[in-house]
């Protein structure tokens, strides 16, 4: 924010023979307003901390490593696509590798456009969000991490391929962003897929679906639940009880990877009862008068 020139301000009095009056003392500029100390919680530990880096590259470096005992102990290799209710799990035999990841905050911090919600705080806007897609393919950066990984499947003949939310319109424009991320060049239809691609629903699993019926992927890697299956829906409780069960409960860290995100998605939400159940509650015995 631009700051204030103060106003000189000269009291003259009279003709050029009066008496000329002393210049008043300037007034001080007046205060520039303060700016907001620090970014939403949320954004400062996703976008600023250390923590939420080593957490990330911390879950890259398990996806690799899963991947290298996948395909060292299978033949063929076990895929990590858990097929929709009255479907077919897909086979690997004779394919090529692949692993598939979400975008935004999996792959690459969408820090433009996060700068932008966090100082407005008018909230997801998906006039907004696609406005984005097609103007900030150059205020991204790749998730920590991620750009390694990358070239490490690469290096492994194991190829990345993109299952994203961001509109089919910007296909070209997430191809861009994903290229000055560092992370590669990929093409749509074939190592990208956007929302509404082969089933025209905003769901993946088809996606995923049709992405199996051609590779055998390896490796899932998403922030939210739909990164892994459309089955995990529902009210947050029913949605925490049901990864800690089977089948889910064996694929985290083995055939899927998750990634922080504290900002935005199904994972946000959860009201108090959710959060704290009534058996755990704790309250001070002190605020009650209690010694």
């Amino acid at each position: 924010m631009r700051k204030l020139a103060p106003a000189l301000l000269l009291a003259l009095a009279g003709c050029a023979s009066a008496p000329v009056a002393p210049p008043q003392t300037a007034a001080p500029p007046p205060p520039v307003q303060a700016e907001a100390d620090k970014p939403p919680a949320g954004m400062q530990y996703l976008y600023g901390s250390a923590e939420a880096a080593a957490l990330s590259i911390q879950a890259y470096n398990a996806l690799i490593a899963a991947v290298r005992t996948n395909l060292a102990t299978s033949r063929p290799p076990t895929s990590a696509i858990l097929a929709p209710e009255g479907t077919t799990a897909p086979s690997c035999a004779g394919k090529p590798l692949a692993a598939v990841f979400d975008m935004d905050e999996t792959a690459v911090l969408n820090l433009g456009f996060e700068y932008n919600d966090a100082r407005s705080g008018k909230g997801y806007d998906p006039a907004l969000w696609a406005r984005w897609e097609q103007t900030g393919a150059d205020k991204v950066a790749a998730v920590p991490g991620a750009k390694a990984a990358f070239e490490t499947l690469r290096a492994m003949n194991i190829t990345p391929i993109i299952n994203t939310n961001r509109g089919a319109a910007s296909a070209e424009k997430t191809t861009e962003a994903l290229a000055f991320a560092g992370l590669g060049d990929f093409r749509h239809g074939e190592t990208l897929f956007l929302k509404g691609d082969v089933d025209g629903k905003s769901g993946k699993d088809g996606r995923r679906m049709a992405i199996a019926a051609k590779w055998c992927v390896v490796a899932l890697g998403g922030d939210q639940l739909g990164d892994f299956t459309d089955a995990l829906a529902g009210a947050p409780a029913a949605r925490r009880a049901a990864v800690t069960a089977e089948p889910y409960l064996s694929y985290w860290g083995h055939r899927w990877f998750v990634l922080p995100n504290p900002v935005y998605g199904t994972g946000l939400g959860s009201g108090w009862d959710d959060t704290f159940p009534a058996d755990k509650r704790w309250a001070d015995p002190a605020a009650q008068g209690v010694k």
